[in-house]
């Protein structure tokens, strides 16, 4: 590994970026897997969940999400927030599996003081009291919000920013990338930890994607976890017809994540489930080491159980610190 890949930089440019994303792939992949192996135990695996407490509505427009009011033609059951005592009662149910973190997505365009996150609130205090981590992901956030959240004891907020800053445009127009930064910072000024990532395959260039890791790689410190998700194409979305991408496009962009941030947890996130078995594995190589497991995204199919305990077989037995299985309820991805 060569000094340069063993430094913790915020300094990288787009143009930098580019040229790892474009290394010959078993170069790329290679040094990838040797900076994930300073920085982190390689047969570290966590596996990751993500609960819906409350589904569809949203005021967004995101192109790629199926719970967007303006997408009327997804085939989707609108509900409203789940009741705190069934989201823990889902909660205690995960610990008793072995799952250390626990995260929970709204579909709301902004936190909104009253009942709704009164009852958020109490859900997080109760995960905690659960002796687990706990995540939401609420869309924008005031001080205030983000105050009562750390006093919860939030551990960490899903707050993506999609794509790079040009292309954002073409993907969203109700929110903008400025929006997402002021949140951002704000989860940070609280000490809450960054769960921020983006989606590959929506009609972005190389550079796009190149840009959008160099926004997080200059935040100082980095986010702590990173999804990366591709594109699921939902039949009455803006989206639904783009194809499906090249799987190693997504093991590029992994590796060249692990790259630019060393430290970050790398989580593989939506579209799993359409990547083979060795796909998979190239992609925890090239320094993944989180994955959702369960049949079902916030509203998008993962990979079912089977096919991730045969996936685990083959590559042998995940650990956590101690030597316990590593199981991780996590965030990020449609």
């Amino acid at each position: 590994m060569s000094a340069a890949d063993q430094t913790i930089r915020h300094d990288w440019t787009v143009e930098q970026i580019v040229t790892l994303h474009e290394l010959p792939l078993l170069e790329l992949v290679g040094r990838a897997n040797a900076v994930h192996r300073r920085y982190h135990d390689p047969n570290r695996v966590q596996k990751a969940s993500l609960l819906s407490i409350k589904t569809g509505g949203c005021p967004e427009n995101c192109a790629y999400c199926p719970q967007s009011a303006h997408h009327r033609e997804v085939a989707l059951t609108r509900d409203r927030l789940m009741d705190p005592a069934r989201v823990l009662a889902m909660a205690a149910k995960a610990r008793a599996a072995g799952a250390e973190r626990f995260c929970m997505g709204a579909a709301w365009r902004q936190v909104r003081d009253g009942k709704e996150f009164d009852a958020v609130i109490a859900m997080v205090e109760g995960v905690r009291a659960l002796g687990m981590e706990a995540c939401v992901t609420l869309g924008m956030l005031k001080p205030h919000q983000a105050e009562r959240l750390a006093a919860a004891g939030l551990t960490a907020y899903n707050h993506n920013l999609d794509t790079s800053p040009e292309f954002y445009g073409r993907i969203i127009s109700t929110r903008t990338y400025e929006d997402r930064l002021e949140t951002l910072a704000t989860v940070r000024a609280f000490g809450i930890d960054l769960c921020c990532g983006g989606i590959i395959g929506m009609g972005e260039t190389v550079r796009d994607r190149a840009s959008m890791l160099q926004v997080l790689a200059a935040m100082a410190p980095h986010p702590e976890s990173v999804p990366i998700n591709a594109l699921v194409p939902v039949k009455g979305t803006p989206l639904a017809d783009r194809p499906l991408i090249d799987p190693l496009e997504l093991v590029r962009m992994v590796a060249t994540t692990r790259l630019v941030m060393p430290v970050a947890t790398i989580r593989l996130s939506a579209g799993r489930s359409t990547l083979n078995r060795e796909a998979q594995i190239l992609c925890l190589l090239a320094g993944a080491n989180s994955v959702f497991y369960g049949e079902a995204l916030l509203t998008t199919p993962n990979a079912e159980i089977g096919e991730d305990a045969e996936l685990f077989a083959a590559i042998g037995k995940p650990r956590r610190a101690g030597g316990a299985q590593a199981v991780e309820l996590a965030h990020g991805g449609q």
